[in-house]
Formats: C-alpha cells, structure tokens, sequence
C-alpha cells in the first residue's frame, strides 16, 4: 500500500496553524493576568502614599488573590495591618506565609521577623520572645536581641537580660558593661530587700568592677555599706565616685553627709564637697556644705555666694527667706510664692523624652531609657 505523502503536506500548515493559535491565547491570558496584578498593586501603592491605608488593604487583597505566591505582596499586606494596629489580621498573614513550603531561607527569616514584631506590637510578649529566639544566626539576630532586652527589662527579668546584654557587648552594637552593670544593681536591691545581704554586697562589687566609671554601682554600695554600719567602707565608695564621676557626686551628696555624720569624718566630707562645689557647682552640693559648715556663720552667706556664680532662683528664694524686710506680711506672701515658683526647678527632667520628677531615676519610668536623668535639677541645666 502506497503512503499518500499528501496528509503529511497538508498537516504541517494545519498543525503550524493551531500551534500558533494555542500560544496567542496563552501569551493574552498572561498578559491579562499581568495586567490585573500589576494594576491592584500599584493602586494600592497609590493609596498608601496618600495615607488611605483602607483603600490600599482592600488593593492589596485583590492583588494577593489574584496571584497568591507573591510573597512580597503578604509582606506589604502585613506591615499595613501591623501599622494600623490589626495586629490578629497582620499575624494571619505572616503565619501564612511560614506555612508556605516554597519561601526561600531569606524568605522565611523575613517573615519570622515580621510575625516577631506583630507580637510585639501586640503586647504579647511571651510569644514574642519565642519567635525572636528563633532568630538566632538569621540576619536578624542583632535586632532581635535588641527586642528580646527591650522585653526583659520590661518585665525586670534580669538574669536573661544579663545574658542577652552579655552577646550584645561582642557586636557592633556598643558596650552593654553599664547596663549590666545596672542589672546587678537590681539584683542587688531584690538580694537585700530579701536580707542577703552578703549576696546584694557581692553584686555591687562585681557591678562597680564591671563599670568603674558609672556612678550606680558605687551610690548603692555606700548606701548599702551604711546600713551594715561598715561607715569608713561606706565614705571609701562616696570618695571613688567623687574620683571616677564627679558629675554625679550631688546625687550623693546628703548621703556624705549622714556617713560622716554617724562615722565622726565632718571635716574630710565638708573638704571633698567643697572641692567638687568649686570645680561644678550645685545646689545639692551647696545644701550639703551648709548643712556639715556650721562654723562658717549663717546659710545666707553661701547662698550668697552661689548668686555671684550663677543666676539661681532657688538660691535666691533661700537668701530671702533669711532676710528681715520691713513688711513681715509682705514678706510671708513673697516667700510662698517663691516656693511655689522653684518647686517645678528642683526636678530631674529625662533628657530623652523629658519626664519630669522629683526625684533622680537610673531607669526613666517614660521613654525606658537608661542613664537619660542628668544628676543636676532642672535650674542647673
């Protein structure tokens, strides 16, 4: 039987033709599909650089269902949500994506990250802990430490925040030695509040080798010091601030007094106090010296003396108040409306964030901050 070679000739154009068909229906519904995503997106982009953060949600949800294994298009869905406080939604989202099996390492770590900051953002800090653990040796870590001390802090865990503290020091982040440095000294209040004192006494040792320069560590020992009767120690401590951080000595500076009050050492405090009021004057330093240098006549005289060094309401305010005016009434009047208008300047002020109080923190109670309280008051700075 002869092979008819005509079919052959006749179905090349024909499966040419239907080839070329297939591919120009393929390549429109491509372009199609390319076209909607595209579009969903940069409207929902459009919305968000207008801050119509509603409008960009629902963009960005049609382009994510119109090509669900875009991974970049979860990401921007879920910092939308986190930024508008959804925080339930923005952890759907970014667990999603951890259950994808397709995510590339980098990938993932991003999105560990992400459901890391929405628990965070959401206050649940327990499960924030656990997933910024996990992001040890990822890109991530460094921050993520950075949180997870954040977190211990806040919960005054101090044992773990003395450990992560410990990693950060070997980093490019800074030295942590004053912040851990910090963290002995809370273990130390809870050790003596406790009554072991032998073990709050041997935290604020290791606190003041670890930070010889931070004026913590020292204040606390000499408080401590004091309360064991151990006086001369107690004085030691006061004198090695005096040394390795001056500027903080008027933070200290009614403790002096009481140390060398009880341990009959008046006149090597009233000189150390002197000298550190000659080199930064203060008013807590001017108060100490008044209180210990009877034998230099009466209080006015030195506060006198701190008006022709500094303009200083306050010590104008106690100059008054010693003075004999011809208008008794006149003068009770004047007085309390002194006082009522220095009181605001004996307050410490964060230099951070501007919390104000009356008395001196380590730890602002607003902003968190460490060492952000200068140990001058208000007036002084």
């Amino acid at each position: 039987m002869d092979f008819d070679f005509t079919w052959v000739l006749l179905g090349f154009p024909i499966a040419f033709t239907l080839g070329w068909l297939a591919s120009r229906l393929d390549l429109r519904q491509m372009r199609i599909e390319n076209r909607q995503a595209p579009k969903a997106y940069f409207r929902g982009l459009n919305f968000l650089l207008n801050e119509q953060q509603d409008q960009a949600i629902d963009a960005f949800i049609e382009a994510v269902q119109n090509d669900p294994d875009t991974s970049e298009l979860h990401f921007a869905l879920g910092n939308l949500f986190r930024r508008r406080g959804e925080y339930e939604r923005a952890v759907r989202v970014h667990e999603h994506l951890m259950s994808r099996g397709d995510l590339t390492q980098p990938e993932r770590d991003r999105a560990q990250h992400a459901l890391a900051l929405d628990f965070l953002k959401a206050g649940l800090l327990d499960r924030a802990e656990v997933a910024l653990r996990k992001l040890e040796g990822t890109p991530y870590e460094e921050e993520a430490r950075l949180a997870l001390l954040s977190i211990y802090e806040r919960s005054r865990d101090w044992d773990h925040a003395t450990e992560i503290a410990g990693k950060l020091d070997s980093t490019s982040q800074g030295s942590f030695s004053n912040r851990q440095a910090h963290y002995l000294c809370e273990q130390a209040l809870a050790a003596a509040a406790s009554g072991a004192t032998a073990q709050a006494l041997d935290s604020l040792q290791q606190a003041v080798a670890l930070a010889p320069a931070s004026p913590r560590p020292l204040i606390d020992l000499a408080k401590l010091q004091t309360q064991l009767g151990q006086h001369a120690a107690a004085f030691a401590s006061l004198g090695t601030l005096a040394q390795n951080a001056p500027q903080a000595l008027p933070l200290a500076a009614g403790l002096l007094v009481n140390i060398a009050q009880q341990g009959g050492q008046q006149a090597a405090a009233l000189e150390l106090l002197k000298t550190s009021y000659a080199q930064l004057p203060s008013l807590d330093l001017l108060e100490a010296i008044i209180r210990l240098d009877i034998a230099a006549g009466e209080a006015r005289q030195w506060y006198g003396r701190h008006l022709e060094r500094e303009a200083s309401l306050v010590a104008a305010a106690k100059w008054i108040a010693g003075e004999k005016l011809g208008n008794e009434h006149q003068h009770g009047l004047l007085q309390r409306a002194l006082d009522k208008a220095t009181k605001p300047l004996l307050r410490y002020r964060c230099a951070a964030c501007g919390f104000e109080a009356t008395q001196h923190f380590w730890h602002c109670p607003g902003c968190q901050a460490w060492d952000s309280y200068p140990a001058r008051r208000i007036e002084e700075l």
